[in-house]
C-alpha cells in the first residue's frame, strides 16, 4: 500500500467531500504516466477531516467511476476505506490507463471530457493530444487479441464466479471482456478457458544450480484460475515449517520463506506476466532457494522507484479484475507491501525481460535439515522401522525410499494423490480433513486418495481414527 503523506503533488489529490469533479480527477490520472491516489475526507492543506458512511459512499463513487468514463476503467482502479488519524477516509487508487485518451462519457473524446494530470492540478487535453494518444493507443493488449482457439467452453471458471456469489448469465463473458474489437474471444478467454495450451513450470532441483533436475512438473492446460490455485497448492507443500531456536532458548515455528511474500510473489507473476509472447511465469525451487520468474520486465513507463513504492502500472486490465473477482488480489499495489515487509529489494532482480524474485529460505532452515537427519528423522525412521519389524540393516535403505515411494506414487496413482501422500508423510497425525483445509480440496476427495494409498499399500493407519496417525510403509 502507498503510504500517506500530508500534501498533494502530480499522484495524490485530497478532497474534503465527494463532488461532481470527481470523474474529472479520475480521467486525468489515467491519462498521465504514473497515475495517482485521490483522498476524499482530507482538506487541500492535508488536515485530515474523515468521511459519513463510507460504505455508502465507497459504492457510489464506485459506480460513478464505471459508467461515466470512457473506454471501461474495470481493473484500472480500487476504491478502500482507510483510517487516517483515527478518522475514515476513502482512499481512490487510479493506475495508468493501457487505452488512452480516457475521457468524461457525457462530453465525448473532445478537450471538454479529456483532461491529464500536470502537478497538483488537471488541464484539458488538446485537441492534437487526444488525436496523438489515440493513434498510439495500445493495440496489442490481451484484449485485442483473438483467441488462437475457437469453441471455448468455460465450466472451471464459471464455477469460480459462482461460488464467490457472482451471476453467471448470458453476458457473463462480455461483462468481463473476453471479447476482441472484432467480436471473438479473446486471448484473456483463452487463459482462462477449460482447456488452452498454457502451461506454468514447478521445476524442483537437488542442489544450489540446475544440475540436477529431480522433479519437473507442469500445472496447467486448464483454466489459468485452476491453474493458480493448484502452484499455490505446491508451494505450500514446499513451504516447511521448521523448528528455530532463538538466544532465549525459545522453540519458534518458522516456514522456510514468508507464506504472505510467496504467495504475492507468485500472484503478481502470473497477473503481470506478458503473455502476448506466449511465454508464462516459472517456479525454481533450489536447495538454498526459491525464485519465481515471470516475462515482460516492467511496464513501460514504471520506475525502479515507483515499482518499489507500490505504485501499481497494469499490463494485463482483464486478468487483475479477474483476480480481484476471486479474491486472489486485494487492494492495488498491496502485494509489494507484504513482500517488503518480509524482505528487502535485494530479493527482486530486474532486467529489461524478466521480473525475478529470489527467496532465500530463513535462516536456520538448512541447518534444521542437518539436525533433523541426526534427530527427528531418525527417530521416524526407527519408529516405522520397528513398527513394519524392519532390520537394522534397512533402516538407512528406507530413510531414502520417501523420494522414491511418493515418485512411484505420482507416476502409478496421478500428482494429487501423490500431494496427498506428501502431506501425510509430512503431518502424519493430520486428519483427512486437515489435509483438505492444507491442500485446498473437499474432505471427500482427500478420503478417496487416501484409499487409493491404501490400497496400493503405500500407508496403513495405526490407532483410533481420532488420536492414531499414518504411517508410510517401506515396501
Amino acid at each position: 500500500m502507498i503510504p500517506f503523506h500530508p500534501y498533494e503533488d502530480e499522484c495524490t489529490e485530497f478532497k474534503r467531500e465527494l463532488t461532481d469533479t470527481l470523474e474529472k480527477e479520475v480521467v486525468a490520472f489515467l491519462n498521465s504516466a504514473k497515475g495517482g491516489d485521490i483522498y476524499i475526507g482530507v482538506e487541500d492543506d492535508g488536515t485530515v477531516v474523515g468521511v459519513d458512511n463510507p460504505d455508502k459512499l465507497q459504492l457510489a463513487i464506485i459506480d460513478r467511476i464505471k459508467n461515466n468514463i470512457l473506454p471501461t476503467t474495470l481493473g484500472f482502479f480500487d476504491v478502500v476505506t482507510q483510517e487516517i488519524d483515527g478518522k475514515p477516509v476513502i482512499k481512490v487508487i487510479v493506475t495508468r490507463g493501457l487505452e488512452k485518451p480516457y475521457y468524461l462519457k457525457k462530453y465525448g473524446m473532445s478537450p471538454a471530457g479529456a483532461h491529464i494530470r500536470v502537478g497538483t492540478g488537471t488541464q484539458p487535453l488538446t485537441t492534437e493530444m487526444i488525436d496523438r494518444l489515440y493513434a498510439t493507443r495500445t493495440r496489442d493488449s490481451l484484449r485485442n487479441i483473438p483467441s488462437p482457439r475457437k469453441n471455448l467452453s468455460f465450466h472451471q471458471f464459471k464455477i469460480y464466479y459462482d461460488e464467490k456469489g457472482f451471476t453467471v448469465n448470458d453476458s457473463f463473458l462480455e461483462n468481463l471482456d473476453l471479447y476482441a474489437p472484432n467480436g471473438e474471444l479473446n486471448y484473456v478467454a483463452y487463459l482462462l478457458a477449460d482447456q488452452n495450451s498454457v502451461s506454468i513450470k514447478v521445476a524442483k532441483f537437488a542442489g544450489p544450480d540446475k544440475l540436477d533436475l529431480i522433479e519437473n512438473e507442469e500445472y496447467g492446460y486448464c483454466s489459468l484460475i485452476k491453474a493458480t490455485e493448484r502452484v499455490l497448492d505446491k508451494l505450500e507443500i514446499e513451504n516447511r515449517t521448521f523448528a528455530k531456536v532463538t538466544g532465549a532458548a525459545r522453540r519458534l515455528e518458522k516456514n522456510m520463506i514468508d507464506k504472505a511474500a510467496l504467495r504475492e510473489a507468485f500472484i503478481n507473476a502470473i497477473v503481470h506476466n506478458d503473455y502476448t509472447r506466449e511465454m508464462t511465469p516459472v517456479v525454481e525451487i533450489y536447495s538454498d532457494r526459491l525464485a519465481i520468474v515471470s516475462y515482460g520486465g516492467l511496464v513501460q513507463g514504471l520506475s525502479q522507484e515507483d515499482f518499489f513504492a507500490g505504485r501499481s502500472m497494469i499490463r494485463n486490465r482483464e486478468l487483475m479484475r479477474v483476480y480481484r473477482d476471486l479474491d486472489l488480489v486485494e487492494q492495488l499495489g498491496s502485494g509489494m507491501g507484504k513482500i517488503l515487509r518480509a524482505y528487502s529489494k535485494d530479493v527482486f532482480r530486474l532486467s529489461e525481460n524478466f521480473v525475478e524474485l529470489c527467496f532465500e529460505y530463513e535462516e536456520g532452515y538448512l541447518e534444521s535439515l542437518k539436525d533433523g537427519e541426526k534427530r527427528g528423522e531418525k527417530t521416524r525412521v526407527e519408529t516405522r522401522v520397528k513398527t513394519s519389524e524392519k532390520s537394522s540393516e534397512n533402516a538407512d535403505v528406507f530413510r531414502n525410499d520417501f523420494g522414491i515411494i511418493s515418485e512411484r506414487v505420482r507416476k502409478e496413482l496421478g500428482s494429487n494423490v501423490a500431494k496427498t501422500f506428501e502431506m501425510i508423510y509430512q503431518h502424519p497425525d493430520h486428519s483427512a480433513e486437515e489435509i483438505a483445509a492444507e491442500l485446498g480440496k473437499t474432505a471427500r476427495t482427500i478420503e478417496n486418495h487416501i484409499a487409493k494409498l491404501k490400497e496400493d499399500g503405500v500407508i496403513v493407519r495405526k490407532g483410533p481414527k481420532l488420536g492414531g496417525h499414518w504411517e508410510v510403509v517401506d515396501e
